[in-house]
């Protein structure tokens, strides 16, 4: 029998045609935005990262450095000392987590006023970060809306710290202004995540006698677990980005320079763009290896939940039973063996 030929032009008419080439037609402008807008400069911007170049010099005259401006990011002070700073955003990205489960625990329960309560504290991330920074440039100034309170408390102006000049508070003054803006969207992923828990769980753990805490950590916190994840990943990696807080704020001074405000000088003020681009592929890289960790810690920590039959204690204790067994049944068919000759 004669296969018949493919026809296009019959097929292109067809409904099946037709789907093809509507997807398609959705699918290329979105997939050419994203080349053109994502792709492409950070295509570029590994490029330039091997270049000594400014925004202005010609491409025939960028000097190419190799590595150089690799390594100079971990040479200089300036650069790679500033990923110090980030170690206080991650612990107040660790206070700012804490406290919103606490929150979302409490609201996933009937509360008087709970969604009053939610939405004041979900407000702030609604906020923009330069708004909240003047707002909080206000807030920390000698003698202004801080040390006004303080005093009311009964300290004396004398006795207080500058909240922006010192450096054993400044940095976390600024960590302040992230908790604060962070933790109501945290807190509102954690009660919609709650709100999927079945509700049937609860009674049935209250019937044999289980408290708040015990189905807090044995029906909560393992239904939960994708969402504590994903928001401890977005906390870590933002530590490690932190901007708009100390760039409006301080602008950097005092000892606040985080990474992505001394990469923005050196881009912007000095000009180096091959060092800043050299900059942010190691921030790059370093997020991607801090998810990639994260990952597998949040993989040991919930090994329990990840188990649908059974947890993971009770299956290393029935491997380890089911090893016991088979050498136990070795040991007898060897004494048979030996009793037989």
């Amino acid at each position: 029998m004669k296969s018949k030929s493919f026809n296009f032009k019959k097929w292109a008419k067809s409904r099946a045609g037709q789907q093809v080439f509507i997807c398609i037609g959705f699918m290329i402008i979105p997939l050419l935005l994203l080349f053109l807008f994502t792709y492409f400069p950070f295509a570029e911007m590994i490029k330039f990262s091997f270049y000594k170049m400014k925004y202005t010099t010609p491409i025939d005259r960028r000097e190419f450095v190799g590595w150089d401006n690799y390594l100079d990011v971990f040479r200089r002070n300036d650069c790679f000392g500033a990923l110090k700073l980030s170690l206080f955003y991650m612990v107040g990205a660790l206070v700012q987590l804490v406290l919103a489960l606490y929150l979302a625990t409490i609201l996933s329960f009937k509360v008087k006023g709970g969604n009053l309560f939610k939405g004041l504290m979900f407000f702030p991330y609604l906020i923009s970060g330069i708004a909240i920074g003047f707002i909080f440039k206000f807030f920390f100034t000698r003698g202004f809306v801080f040390d006004t309170i303080l005093q009311w408390c009964g300290f004396q102006l004398e006795n207080l710290p500058y909240w922006l000049k010192d450096q054993s508070v400044n940095n976390w003054s600024l960590t302040a202004t992230s908790v604060w803006r962070y933790t109501g969207q945290n807190m509102v992923l954690f009660i919609g995540a709650m709100m999927s828990v079945d509700s049937e769980l609860y009674e049935a753990a209250s019937l044999d006698g289980a408290n708040k805490w015990e189905q807090f950590k044995h029906i909560i916190l393992p239904s939960i677990k994708t969402i504590i994840t994903l928001n401890v990943i977005l906390s870590i990696t933002g530590s490690l980005s932190a901007f708009e807080a100390p760039f409006v704020i301080t602008t950097g001074a005092n000892g606040t320079g985080t990474y992505f405000v001394i990469m923005n000088k050196i881009a912007h003020t000095s000009q180096k763009v091959g060092l800043a681009s050299a900059m942010s592929v190691v921030l790059l890289m370093i997020i991607f290896i801090c998810t990639i960790l994260q990952n597998v810690f949040f993989k040991y920590v919930f090994r329990d939940a990840a188990s649908e039959d059974e947890s993971y204690k009770a299956k290393k204790a029935r491997l380890k039973a089911e090893k016991q067994v088979i050498k136990q049944i070795k040991k007898q068919e060897k004494m048979k063996k030996g009793a037989a000759k």
